[in-house]
């Protein structure tokens, strides 16, 4: 007999209409706990900037466009948004200040992207009040410590990373968005001996391995889950006789943890173009990929019972 389903998915970055899949997946799904594994803050800002005579020039998806009326603005508001970007109406005079001082486009950034996270939350509450479906949103290696406190105020949303959280009163979960170092440098990357560390701590607490449940933003190291194009010096991809060359870039601590601990599940994310499936031991491994810049939300549904899962199926919407 079925005892709970969950929903999980991932990479989001920013994407609105991605989250507001989200929210309602719960009880689109007739899930119990629906799970964000990370990365869920947008990366950039778009700057729609007012002309002399009260229309606006935006440049998005490098198309120059130039916006006349109200109803044209919130339009492509609406289309950054659901993009995973930032639009922010302004002056010529303010962008010239912007364009002068990283610092101030920096704070902006800040500012702009814990806005959207609260509306976010409160949408969430208000999506998810009264329906006694669990919400947890985990933070990715992408994603700036400083919302970590804007989830923790949240009613109807739990941050899980570092905890060991109750699904049901016979599944636990452990999460953590850290990765491995990436050529990037993310908020949240931290070499394999801190990652390991950190799982360490969590999976120490677990009182029910065969049940229990790792969050892991990046994948284990070495698998279907964590194949990524090799990038050069300039952070562009290698393409040797007429193909890109693809590595693996998952994570040795994950990979070593799952093994050790043996986990029922590790739900998985990070590496956007490595959806599948695959066992470690018993431990069933899923990462349910990511195409958030086509609008699209893709997960898994996990049915649990109290012995373990009886099926999953991946979901793209």
């Amino acid at each position: 007999m079925v005892k709970t389903r969950i929903f999980f998915t991932t990479d989001i970055h920013g994407s609105e209409i991605c989250f507001l899949k989200f929210v309602s997946s719960g009880k689109f799904y007739n899930a119990n706990a629906i799970i964000m594994g990370g990365d869920i803050t947008g990366k950039m800002i778009v700057p729609l900037v007012e002309n002399p005579d009260g229309s606006h020039k935006a440049n998005f998806m490098g198309i120059d466009d130039v916006l006349k009326s109200s109803e044209e603005v919130e339009k492509i508001e609406k289309r950054i948004r659901d993009s995973g970007y930032y639009p922010y109406r302004t002056s010529q005079e303010e962008m010239d200040e912007l364009n002068a001082d990283p610092r101030k486009v920096d704070k902006l950034f800040s500012s702009l992207m814990n806005e959207t996270l609260q509306r976010w939350l409160d949408i969430a509450g208000e999506k998810l009040k009264g329906t006694g479906i669990k919400c947890y949103v985990l933070p990715g290696n992408d994603d700036r410590h400083e919302i970590d406190e804007i989830l923790e105020k949240s009613e109807y949303v739990v941050n899980p990373e570092g905890k060991v959280v109750e699904i049901d009163s016979h599944h636990e979960m452990i999460s953590s968005g850290y990765a491995n170092i990436t050529p990037w440098r993310c908020p949240r990357d931290v070499d394999e001996g801190a990652l390991k560390e950190r799982l360490e701590a969590m999976a120490s607490q677990v009182n029910d391995m065969n049940n229990a449940i790792f969050c892991l933003h990046c994948p284990p190291h070495n698998t279907e889950l964590d194949i990524a194009p090799k990038l050069d010096e300039q952070l562009r991809p290698v393409v040797q006789r007429g193909g890109m060359t693809m590595i693996h870039v998952g994570s040795q601590a994950v990979r070593q943890t799952i093994e050790k601990y043996q986990p029922l599940l590790g739900l998985h994310g990070h590496i956007h173009e490595s959806k599948g499936a695959l066992r470690i031991g018993r431990t069933l491994c899923l990462n349910a990929g990511s195409e958030y810049s086509e609008f699209i939300l893709r997960g898994v549904l996990v049915d649990l019972h109290e012995k373990g899962f009886k099926d999953y199926l991946f979901t793209s919407g």
